[in-house]
């Protein structure tokens, strides 16, 4: 892991090595970190974000944010991956030197733009993924074994290495440290990060974690069947019961 990163810093701080310095901050403006080149990783907008209400994609909510620059990507370390992330940096005197990843809750394939707004105003740069699917239907996943382990563990790791690279070149420098925060999924999320990528963060809050997740995952599934019909509308009280105890 240290080698891929090595090598993808090597190619993200091209532009950065380009870039006219000025007294503000050492590292590159907003609009030109869409010109960086991360490996299996393309970055589709860097937009300057100012302060005020702002409404997030398939939202119809704005929220009161700070300035930012917000970074939309996709990253495909696989041929049939599709991992969307955004990174959200804030200006360099709002900065408070860290980063903290975000994470999902229950199936969810959407971006956390709620725990982000938090962080944001906390004054960290902050990131967050879809998980590499949309919506929380695990049919995603059926022939899809690369997108089920998108969605188990590799595409918050994929978010974080490369969110690292993307706010080393906003900023000029690394973050001091990294935090990952996760509530449910996001705290299964969290447990997974420390038992498979111990390097991508230096702390991490696991919350209310799920945890063996096919157990839990045949639990919900046991549970639907005994309040469900066939047609897939929902049984009185009584029918449930029944299927319950059989």
């Amino acid at each position: 892991m240290t080698r891929r990163l090595v090598a993808a810093l090597a190619l993200a701080s091209t532009p950065l090595l380009t870039e006219v310095m000025t007294p503000a901050a050492a590292g590159t403006a907003c609009a030109n970190l869409a010109a960086l080149t991360i490996p299996s990783v393309t970055i589709k907008s860097a937009t300057a974000v100012t302060a005020g209400p702002f409404t997030p994609s398939g939202s119809q909510t704005a929220m009161t944010l700070p300035a930012f620059c917000r970074i939309e990507a996709t990253a495909r370390p696989t041929s049939d991956s599709d991992i969307k992330f955004e990174v959200w940096i804030p200006p360099v005197e709002a900065w408070n030197g860290k980063f903290e990843g975000v994470g999902n809750g229950g199936y969810q394939g959407s971006i956390s733009y709620a725990a982000m707004a938090i962080a944001l105003r906390r004054g960290y740069a902050t990131a967050s993924t879809d998980t590499g699917h949309t919506g929380d239907d695990m049919k995603f996943g059926q022939g899809h074994p690369e997108k089920l382990i998108d969605y188990g563990h590799r595409a918050v790791h994929v978010m974080t290495e490369s969110a690292k690279l993307i706010i080393r070149n906003a900023m000029g420098r690394f973050a001091e440290r990294s935090y990952f925060v996760g509530c449910s999924a996001g705290g299964q999320q969290a447990l997974s990060e420390a038992q498979r990528y111990p390097e991508d963060y230096d702390g991490i809050v696991a919350g209310d974690p799920a945890n063996n997740r096919i157990r839990q995952t045949f639990g919900f599934l046991s549970s639907w069947i005994a309040t469900h019909g066939a047609d897939g509308k929902l049984r009185s009280g009584q029918a449930s019961l029944q299927a319950c105890v059989g």
